[in-house]
């Protein structure tokens, strides 16, 4: 899947509006996600929730699944600019 740039100001606040909700900090939450790493992200959902969320970040079919919904192109959508 090729990576597309978003921008940068969108992006700043949708990770500030996430970890706001998280109780994360920005800069925390953003060096995780870059790494891969989803520990806050999990930590904050019920025990349910993060391991449907683990299912999910590690089957492809599933993330390829989720990212053709209209809810997640609207925010591709959104974020790109398009």
């Amino acid at each position: 899947m090729e990576r597309k740039e978003f921008d940068p100001k969108k992006l700043e606040g949708l990770l500030g509006a996430v970890s706001g909700k998280l109780g994360v900090p920005a800069e925390k939450l953003k060096k995780e996600l870059e790494a891969g790493k989803f520990d806050s992200a999990i930590a904050a959902m019920n025990k349910n929730d993060a391991e449907k969320f683990r299912r999910a970040v590690n089957d492809p079919k599933m993330i390829e699944k989720l990212m053709s919904t209209p809810q997640a192109q609207a925010l591709y959508k959104k974020l790109s600019g398009k």
